[in-house]
């Protein structure tokens, strides 16, 4: 039974794409099956892990111009691979647009794939446009990450009505996997507030696992890799492992 999750957060820089590279590559490390479907048109999920667009994208694949099969390229992770995405995804939201069923896309072109893997996981863009709700059309679960900082439940409100109004009209079986805090300074008292105050406001949902603040999460894009491969030992890596098998235990 293959689980699919979006990793979505309209907020830049909480560590969408960090959170949605490193889980797949802890879900692959772990042994599982996993695909990483990059759906931001920045790439950067795709460039982080060492691979380059081709001709055909998620673009192309959103558009039935090809099948998501077609696309699908190895990492240097085992059992891990990634569907990927480039600047050309940008007009994809004007192009949708237009098409019937236009919300159902990426869940259709997931359809041929889909039992081929235990964990789909997918990057979202940081907005709320047509990109992010066919994600969330296509997904069973979100996982939002949430940064320690002063204004980390800025924008939350408008990420939940979201998903609400997706739950409503599009996909009524859409859940929380739950809510990962990122960049935590433990030594600070105001991180320690952001986490009593997630915690009090997302409660049994935040998972146990919160993600320091580690220089080598933020270097390991620049060299093609996953932190578990760039430093296997540093607290990054053992953050995203410690978080991997959260999500493998809450999907058993």
């Amino acid at each position: 039974m293959s689980k699919i999750i979006c990793v979505a957060n309209q907020k830049g820089g909480v560590g969408k794409t960090t959170t949605a590279v490193n889980l797949a590559a802890c879900l692959a490390e772990a042994g599982k099956q996993t695909l990483l479907v990059d759906m931001d048109p920045q790439g950067n999920a795709s460039s982080g892990l060492g691979v380059r667009a081709g001709k055909k994208t998620v673009y192309e694949a959103l558009l039935s111009e090809c099948t998501l099969d077609s696309i699908l390229e190895k990492t240097k992770q085992k059992h891990l691979l990634v569907a990927p995405a480039d600047i050309r995804l940008a007009g994809a939201e004007l192009e949708l647009a237009g098409l019937d069923r236009r919300e159902y896309r990426m869940r259709a072109a997931l359809e041929s794939v889909k039992q081929g893997f235990d964990f789909l996981i997918i990057d979202c863009p940081p907005s709320l446009g047509l990109l992010t709700v066919n994600a969330l059309t296509a997904a069973q679960s979100i996982l939002i990450p949430i940064q320690c900082e002063y204004y980390a439940l800025e924008g939350v409100t408008a990420l939940m009505n979201t998903i609400q109004r997706v739950k409503k009209g599009l996909n009524p079986t859409l859940e929380i996997e739950g809510v990962l805090l990122t960049m935590l300074d433990g030594r600070t008292n105001l991180g320690l507030q952001v986490v009593a105050e997630v915690k009090k406001h997302f409660r049994q949902k935040v998972f146990a696992t919160t993600v320091p603040r580690n220089v080598r999460l933020g270097e390991a894009p620049s060299h093609g890799l996953p932190v578990n491969l760039y430093d296997n030992r540093s607290t990054g890596a053992e953050a995203y492992r410690a978080l991997a098998q959260e999500v493998i235990r809450r999907n058993k």
